[in-house]
């Protein structure tokens, strides 16, 4: 007898215990009941897999992409499951002109600045692209590498800042304060403020009023909150010359943190050399200062003054001109080319969901992109006008009125073309904005009343989900909050107006916004199971996995070492490791589904966990294959206690549930399957195995392992 290897003998222990049956394991004291009833009489849903679940592809720091989407890494991303692809623009976030064909003209050609528009003539494929950095930013915050800054506060009086001249009545053909345009400063901090002195550039603003705000915090909204702008005693102006003397707001300073200057009326004047009517439009500020005149007459200046995003008092702005210059290309971050990925094997021969850039870029670049990929004839699922809005402080009327000015041309290149958005952040029950003249505080409600009043197209909608910021704390609570925050969300953009006739399309979907550890741990897969089954059977139509690409470990919030990916980069080697989220897609896609072109039933279930009045710790979610087959997906997220499910369908209301009958496939994904170990930036499984399948007799219940997925899958009694 052949002596057995440290490394086979390893995998055959590992073998027995993957092969405890369900009913050996069920005999532990620990494990609690559950029970799923399947509303098996009312289909609530209906998808194709191989269209419905995808992955979301984006931009990447320096040379990364080239790492990331090689030929066999392809071949392993694709090897996952998921279909279709939508193409993710990270330069939108990062407050960044696309220049997505490096070939281009600008406006000022002689001086090769200004306005760009990408070409759209064929010529050679396109295998990256940049971002250009804006120098009349006005946020100090962005939403990608934050490594900017706001010209509002950076101390330099020959930088400006200037809000987006396609805002402006020549653009929209409203009325000239149908877009007023606003600045937030934020001096940290309760100060004791009666003046301000605003170093206005051109064009300034003839009429502008200056406000406080009254709670804690204007940027990020909550329901029961009736905080509210005031304007100061002194604080409104209706005939300005644009000069720079400080202006009294008030006669007994008052304590604040948050000062907004709201302008409306352009004075439509330019110093630059320039015939572009954009060059006019809109509002331009060199510097603000804001703090208080003392009794002898001295102002006293709260913000801080620094080219440096760190060290600056935080400003926000409503809208950015995306004029820059060929200087401004930002090689930290790019894109994968168009054309590389719409010819590459990752498209499954599907069509791709594109997006074009609208906050900071121009309706002319949007065209021509749009153009240019008809002519090299890739089929399009949807163009998806801009990305992250509402994250970016964009009022919904603004971000609807470029959205409107986009799709009017876009639509013009070919009737069939399906337009949507806006692909909003994650949120926390409502959406919320400040008040309109009528007091709507709705951010989704008032963008669908713009673009509906214009008859602007909008074939679907888009959001993301990244619930939880936290990704030092434990990641057992928060995963029981997955069902509630998705269907909160759900259920008020359904509230406020998002048709359930047009599709929805969840573009990303992450544990969180920052990297750490649970999203390479087991609760990866439990996260993405918990999100794709309660989104199909909310209705939606497609969902993109965000991390699709192979990556690094990250440690973001210096707490511990992790990524959103579901293939793992390894620096000494090619090879790649597989982490939890790549099984998880594996087994949705292959084994809860059939991984076909034909349609499923979804279902929706009840789950009962007895007396328990917390989140339930287990989750389920049905679906009737093409193969005639029911197939349960159960999660248990107790990262300790197994879970006896019993499963039943109901047809009737008169008759008892039905159960699973005959032999029935159990597939289950545990820590038997996979174990990570934290070891800063060089963590990785050291237990990486596909799902364990058995065969076995139906029976009254079954063993869900602690912090698992267990897919149930056979046919059943008769009724």
């Amino acid at each position: 007898m052949h002596q057995i290897s440290r490394v086979s003998r390893s995998l055959w222990l590992i073998s027995l215990l993957v092969l405890i049956t369900p009913s050996e394991a069920g005999q532990r004291s620990d494990s609690f009941a559950v029970s799923a009833i399947v509303a098996a009489d009312r289909c609530v849903n209906k998808c194709i897999p191989t269209q419905a679940l995808g992955g979301a592809v984006d931009g990447h720091d320096k040379s990364e992409c080239g790492r990331m989407f090689t030929d066999t890494n392809i071949a392993e991303m694709r090897s996952a499951g998921l279909g279709p692809v939508t193409y993710r623009l990270r330069t939108e976030l990062g407050g960044e002109v696309w220049h997505w064909n490096p070939r281009g003209t600008w406006s000022d050609a002689s001086h090769h600045c200004g306005y760009w528009t990408s070409d759209d003539s064929i010529g050679e494929p396109i295998n990256v692209s940049y971002g250009y950095r804006l120098p009349r930013r006005g946020n100090t915050i962005d939403q990608a590498n934050d490594d900017g800054y706001s010209r509002i506060t950076d101390g330099n009086e020959d930088s400006f800042w200037k809000s987006n001249p396609y805002l402006d009545s020549h653009f929209t053909g409203e009325s000239d304060d149908a877009h007023p345009q606003w600045v937030v400063i934020d001096l940290g901090a309760t100060k004791p403020v009666n003046s301000i002195r605003i170093h206005w550039g051109t064009p300034y603003a003839e009429q502008y009023r200056v406000e406080y705000w009254t709670g804690d915090d204007p940027m990020h909204l909550q329901v029961d909150h009736a905080d509210e702008w005031r304007a100061f005693s002194r604080g409104v102006v209706d005939h300005s010359s644009g000069e720079d003397e400080p202006i009294r707001l008030s006669e007994q300073p008052i304590s604040v943190e948050f000062v907004r200057i709201v302008m409306k009326r352009s004075s439509r004047k330019t110093t630059e050399l320039s015939n572009d009517i954009r060059d006019r439009l809109g509002f331009a500020i060199r510097e603000v200062d804001i703090g208080r005149i003392d009794s002898n007459g001295r102002f006293h200046d709260y913000v801080h003054h620094a080219a440096d995003r760190q060290k600056q008092t935080i400003a926000y702005v409503s809208s950015t001109d995306p004029w820059h210059r060929a200087e401004d290309i930002d090689y930290n971050i790019e894109q994968p080319g168009l054309d590389f990925i719409l010819t590459s094997e990752l498209t499954n021969q599907l069509p791709i969901l594109v997006p074009v850039g609208v906050l900071y870029d121009t309706p002319e670049n949007a065209v021509a992109e749009i153009k240019y990929l008809l002519q090299r004839g890739y089929d399009l699922e949807g163009i998806e006008l801009g990305e992250e809005p509402d994250g970016q402080w964009v009022s919904p009327e603004d971000y609807a009125a470029l959205y409107v000015g986009a799709a009017r041309r876009i639509r013009g290149l070919s009737p069939r073309l399906k337009l949507g958005g806006p692909s909003l952040q994650n949120f926390e029950s409502h959406l919320l904005t400040w008040p309109d003249a009528s007091g709507n505080r709705f951010w989704m409600n008032r963008f669908l009343r713009y673009i509906r009043a214009r008859e602007s197209p909008f074939d679907f909608f888009s959001f993301e989900y990244y619930p939880f910021d936290n990704v030092c704390a434990d990641a057992a609570p928060q995963l029981l909050k997955i069902p509630m925050r998705l269907g909160a969300m759900i259920a008020s953009l359904r509230q406020d107006g998002v048709p359930s006739q047009i599709p929805w399309l969840l573009t990303e979907y992450g544990y969180s916004v920052f990297a750490g550890q649970p999203e390479v741990d087991i609760e990866g897969a439990l996260f993405q199971a918990d999100v794709v089954g309660l989104f199909l059977t909310q209705g939606g139509a497609r969902a993109y996995l965000y991390g699709y690409e192979p990556n690094y470990l990250v440690d973001e919030l210096k707490c511990s070492w992790g990524n959103l990916m579901m293939l793992q980069l390894n620096p000494k080697s090619e090879k790649l490791n597989r982490l939890s989220t790549y099984y998880g897609a594996r087994l949705i896609t292959k084994e809860w589904m059939q991984p076909t072109n034909s349609p499923h039933e979804i279902f929706s279930v009840a789950v009962d966990q007895g007396n328990s009045t917390a989140s339930p710790s287990v989750t389920a979610y049905a679906v009737q294959r093409p193969d005639k087959q029911w197939s349960i997906l159960a999660i248990n997220k107790d990262p300790k206690h197994p879970a006896q499910l019993s499963v039943g369908f109901k047809f009737s209301d008169t008759q008892p549930p039905v159960p699973f009958s005959g032999k029935i496939d159990i597939i289950q994904f545990s820590r038997q399957q996979y174990v990570w170990r934290d070891n800063g930036p060089n963590g990785g499984p050291t237990r990486s195995f596909p799902p364990a399948y058995f065969r076995r007799d139906a029976s009254s219940a079954h063993r869900l392992p602690p912090y698992s997925l267990t897919v149930l899958r056979g046919t059943l009694q008769s009724p």
